[in-house]
């Protein structure tokens, strides 16, 4: 295990040394999807996705939300999130997401929901099947996700409903994480102990089948969210996948799913696993 410490700590610093995206975009194929770029979901400028449609779609559909503490971030960061799975057959959806200082908790919810209800709509034209619609997201996206099916208001409000979810995989997410004690996060939420805030309170009933995947060594969103989310989502009788893998810190999980590293976790292949057997029980 110790080589396999040493070989995680290289890429990291090799990633620290140059610009994440152009990384990626030299580690991915262009083959077996297109990338329909800035499709818009809402007016703001914000408000808008790109699609990573494969050549043989085989019906599901994948929409994700990327972190970056609800301050930064953008959908052309994840070109090797969506090569992951459009390759595989799977449409892709990357939604960015009004973010702080323009707009605080909850709109980045509000906009998650209404990115939800446009690729529901709209899937089929590209040759998915919008009843196999599974939502995701890394750190801050994925509690964006969680928030969508943990409080089902959202998408009411969006002209959407919880039976549409299909599934949720949350990647390394903040679902209990109170009190808040980071200046810019209590700028963000408006509070250090809103406890309205915390997806893990809204859980009051069975909930779609879930993926919490979390690395051991995350030193930034504690893995205990992802424990205790998951206890209280089996104690209503939710179907969960708790995935912990070793040595694996927050940016070290997601960029997993870069080609050429993804022997640092089996992420993908858990995350196609949970696809493939989530969206068979789903309605065809």
């Amino acid at each position: 295990m110790r080589w396999i410490n040493i070989w995680k700590s290289a890429v990291l610093l090799l990633l620290a040394a140059c610009s994440p995206i152009t990384f990626a975009n030299r580690m991915i194929s262009r083959t077996g999807y297109h990338v329909v770029n800035d499709v818009a979901y809402g007016k703001d400028p914000r408000q808008k996705l790109d699609f990573y449609v494969p050549d043989h779609p085989t019906g599901p559909v994948l929409l994700f939300f990327y972190g970056g503490g609800w301050q930064g971030g953008t959908k052309s960061l994840y070109p090797a999130f969506g090569q992951a799975f459009a390759t595989k057959g799977i449409l892709v959806a990357i939604a960015d997401y009004r973010i702080y200082p323009q707009v605080r908790y909850p709109e980045f919810i509000k906009d998650s929901a209404q990115a939800f209800a446009y690729v529901h709509a709209h899937a089929a034209q590209y040759g998915a099947n919008p009843k196999q619609l599974i939502v995701a997201g890394h750190s801050a996206g994925a509690y964006d996700a969680m928030m969508l099916a943990a409080d089902p208001r959202y998408l009411k409000d969006a002209s959407a409903d919880l039976s549409q979810i299909c599934g949720v995989i949350g990647i390394a997410g903040p679902y209990d994480f109170l009190p808040l004690t980071d200046p810019s996060y209590i700028a963000v939420f408006e509070g250090n102990d809103r406890r309205e805030s915390q997806p893990i309170n809204y859980i009051d009933g069975k909930r779609p089948p879930m993926l919490l995947a979390y690395g051991t060594s995350d030193t930034v969103v504690d893995p205990g969210n992802s424990v205790r989310m998951a206890a209280k989502l089996r104690s209503f009788g939710s179907t969960v996948r708790l995935k912990a893998y070793p040595n694996t810190g927050h940016v070290g999980i997601i960029l997993s799913l870069i080609p050429g590293l993804r022997w640092m976790t089996p992420l993908r292949a858990d995350m196609l696993d949970f696809i493939a057997s989530t969206t068979t029980d789903c309605e065809s």
